[in-house]
């Protein structure tokens, strides 16, 4: 299991995000204080406070997954 902090700022990145989790074989969970998302869902990471920083988990290994998140990682 990997883990990365990012920063979602409007609807359009969370589209590209979800788009990039779907490509992924593996699952990918999204989560704010105690709410836990699929990240293949688009209206359920949309529906997430954008302004907060949220923790992607994924299980799995996928070279453009990664480099997506490393474009919207909080350091």
């Amino acid at each position: 299991m990997r883990e990365r902090k990012i920063k979602l700022f409007a609807a359009e990145d969370v589209r590209e995000f979800v788009k990039a989790a779907e490509k992924c074989d593996f699952d990918i969970d999204v989560f704010y204080n105690r709410i836990i998302i699929d990240a293949k869902s688009f209206l359920g990471v949309l529906s997430m406070d954008l302004r907060n920083i949220l923790t992607v988990k994924y299980y799995g290994n996928n070279e453009n997954f990664e480099n997506l998140l490393h474009r919207y990682s909080i350091a």
